[in-house]
């Protein structure tokens, strides 16, 4: 516990707290407890002044009683808990009871010659109550917290269980009943540690948890048409090495999921991160720049060493094939540069040294200054050219050309066409494994470097798996549960391209400075900007309740954006009218979710509803495709042109905007993949008049999402798809 609680408000209880919730509970708690203890000492107190302390001690003490029920109810309901739980409840209690009798007026030592008494003149008393009741309150969340593990863990164990049980059928009919268990499972399971993720306060675990949800999302659908593929043709070796590698896979996230949950690692190792370059150059920047304030603060040759070492690793960037001359020649010379700047900084330093001064001299000050200037130009170099790299590659594969050449090698029956394009696919996979190595060493936080070693190992482990897949399907190509078995692997394929588009943007963010910028969360418009028509306010913070409203609204808006980009990029025509509208709307979405993390370029309210003004032309080529949006448009202008003052108007009219603008997106994300499917169709029947479509082949060839038609998106497993498939399992039998 802390030695000194008072003054601070610090209280620590001896307990790691790791999630929000439990952060977030404690908030209150501790604030009036700091308000009892460190009311000023004076001797004499107005009797208001005594109501109000009596006042914050009875409340404290009726929430502890409240919260103590909770938990005593919990402890009822979980036996192994109950021991602990019930003392910790016990403490608490006695606690509360004893803060509410030292601040009672009516209990108070005899008057002074005044007449006036003082507040719980026992102090020390009021100190080791505090101190009690926080200790008592947080092992009691902690405790709570454990059991949220627990049901995770037992969720976990049904899925594995379950696991082992489709990876042994042998019967389509046997598959159908099981996976229908396993798909449940897998929905409470997505729910469970969905919460948790968003609850988590370290940010790598939260990073390391989504990349691990990731897998298991993409997985449950390979596993559903691996699974039936090899039952369906149970002799074929590339649909068993397809499913296999599923089920491993699988496996392997949900070990990873549990080892973020429990805080536990195999054989007790730890796992550090591989050091990036943009982490060496900050460590050798903040040693540099702390000669500043000591002469005396590290050895010599540490800056040297510290340096090659990152300079070293520049070479995962001049070695490498794609690079190109020019940005090779401008690493290699800028690595150089910052040597020099160095050894004539450490040359400074010895001057200053022999002479036995106490601080930086002129000459050694403008060397630390040439030195941190080098590195950071370096950094900017490595982080242009691995961004130009990502950026053209996913530029140069937004066509997917490997993949339809496998498709259609596949569904011929052409196993050297199949090899030849598999080696065109292994190809792309190396350079877009190498391009997630060099955006990892700039990315700029440890969150973003787990998500592209993410990256870099989804792209390693999905081509094999889809080239088996084309490999099953070229060995039989008449089966339509191969060529769907094919269309999934393909789709996890593209789906990561993408997730690699909005890491790309992420990781620009971070460069750019618009991530990380600590200010109020929507605050109101500052004075004198974008307010001509506002009174002069303070900024304010939204309370918690607020906050969360917008905070979801945001997610939610970040997840449309990503499923109008995974539409826009289906249309052959990228220079169509409704294409550039659902990008313009993405983009405008985009912001404001970022808005609402309190990032972005979007610094005020005003921003925002700016931000939420549609251009004439855009509300035409919208408005023409789609009569349902007049309404829509029409609100969200009116709403953002509206002028509103105070904060609870201003909450409003943001809260307005960001739902308007979800409708809008919802219905964008309808009307893309049906104008698509129109577009497709009319070409069709224009150039091939003669070789007619089935009508189900036509019906089926654009599905709609389900979360597109009623503005909802799945919990983290694709849940949506999953319940699609599930239902689908009975006609996929017959083919």
């Amino acid at each position: 516990m802390a030695s000194s609680p008072c003054g601070s408000g610090n209280f620590d209880s001896g307990l790691e707290i790791k999630t929000r919730s439990v952060e977030q509970t404690l908030v209150p708690l501790v604030s009036q407890i700091t308000t009892l203890i460190n009311h000023k000492d004076k001797p004499n107190k107005s009797e208001r002044t005594q109501q109000a302390i009596q006042r914050v001690g009875q409340a404290v003490s009726v929430a502890v009683g409240r919260f103590v029920g909770v938990g005593e109810a919990i402890a009822v309901e979980n036996e192994e808990l109950k021991e602990e739980m019930g003392m910790a409840c016990f403490e608490a209690r006695r606690a509360g009871d004893a803060i509410a009798k030292l601040t009672d007026v009516g209990m108070l030592v005899a008057p002074l010659v005044d007449g006036r008494k003082t507040v719980f003149s026992n102090k020390t008393g009021m100190v080791k109550a505090a101190r009690m009741l926080l200790s008592s309150v947080t092992k009691v969340l902690v405790l709570a917290d454990r059991i949220v593990i627990k049901q995770i863990i037992t969720s976990r164990n049904k899925v594995l269980v379950t696991l082992e049980q489709l990876e042994r059928v042998s019967t389509f009919q046997e598959f159908v009943q099981i996976f229908s268990q396993f798909g449940n499972q897998m929905v409470e399971f997505a729910h469970l540690t969905g919460d948790r993720q968003n609850d988590l306060k370290d940010e790598n675990k939260k990073a390391r948890m989504a990349a691990a949800r990731a897998v298991l999302e993409k997985c449950t659908m390979m596993l559903l048409t691996a699974s039936k593929t090899c039952l369906r043709h149970p002799d074929c070796e590339s649909a068993r090495i397809n499913k296999d590698a599923v089920f491993h896979r699988m496996r392997f996230a949900l070990e990873q999921v549990m080892e973020i949950v429990t805080d536990a690692r195999p054989c007790g190792e730890t796992k550090v991160l591989p050091l990036s370059i943009y982490t060496g150059i900050k460590d050798f920047k903040s040693n540099v720049e702390g000669l500043h304030e000591g002469l005396y603060s590290l050895p010599q040759q540490a800056l040297s060493d510290q340096l090659e070492a990152v300079v070293e690793r520049t070479e995962d960037f001049t070695d490498s094939a794609y690079t190109s001359h020019e940005h090779r020649e401008g690493i290699l010379q800028l690595c150089q540069l910052a040597r020099q700047d160095t050894d004539q900084l450490i040359a400074a330093w010895r001057e200053a040294l022999s002479l036995n001064a106490k601080e930086a001299s002129e000459e050694m000050e403008l060397s630390i200054l040439k030195t941190c200037q080098s590195v950071h130009e370096l950094r900017r170099e490595l982080h242009k050219v691995a961004v130009v790299r990502a950026a053209d590659l996913l530029k140069l594969h937004a066509e997917h050309l490997p993949l339809r050449a496998l498709k259609a090698s596949g569904g011929e029956g052409n196993l050297e066409a199949v090899a030849e394009y598999a080696r065109t696919l292994a190809e792309q996979k190396e350079q877009l494994m190498e391009t997630c190595r060099l955006l990892c060493h700039v990315s700029g936080t440890e969150p973003l470097e787990i998500t592209c070693m993410h990256a870099e190992e989804t792209f390693h482990v999905t081509v094999p798996q889809i080239i088996s897949a084309a490999q099953t399907l070229a060995l039989h190509p008449s089966s339509k549960i191969a060529k769907e078995n094919l269309d999934v692997f393909c789709e996890a394929w593209e789906s990561q391209l993408c997730d690699m588009g909005v890491l790309l943007r992420e990781i620009n963010d971070v460069f750019e400075g618009r991530r990380g910028d600590k200010r109020a969360y929507l605050s109101l418009p500052r004075p004198g900007k974008h307010s001509a028509n506002l009174k002069m306010v303070k900024a304010v913070k939204l309370d918690t309740e607020e906050q969360s409203t917008i905070a979801k609204l945001g997610l939610e808006l970040r997840l449309l954006t990503s499923d109008v980009d995974t539409e826009v990029e289906k249309w052959e025509d990228q220079e169509q009218d409704i294409v550039r509208q659902g990008q313009s709307m993405s983009s405008m979405a985009y912001s404001m979710y970022l808005f609402t993390r309190g990032e972005g370029l979007l610094k005020t309210t005003m921003d925002l509803f700016h931000q939420a003004e549609l251009m004439d032309e855009q509300k035409v080529v919208v408005l023409s495709e789609m009569e349902k949006l007049m309404g829509l448009c029409q609100q969200l202008q009116m709403g953002v042109r509206t002028p509103v003052q105070g904060k609870t108007a201003t909450f409003q009219k943001v809260d307005s905007s960001i739902q308007n603008t979800r409708a809008i997106m919802t219905v964008v994300i309808y009307l893309l993949p049906v104008c698509n499917k129109l577009v497709r169709k009319y070409k069709s029947e224009r150039s091939s008049l003669d070789s007619p479509q089935s009508w189900r082949d036509r019906q089926s060839s654009t599905p709609i999402k389900d979360g597109a038609l009623n503005g909802k998106n799945s919990n983290g497993f694709g849940v949506k798809s999953l319940e699609k498939h599930m239902a689908n399992l009975t006609f996929l039998e017959s083919k």
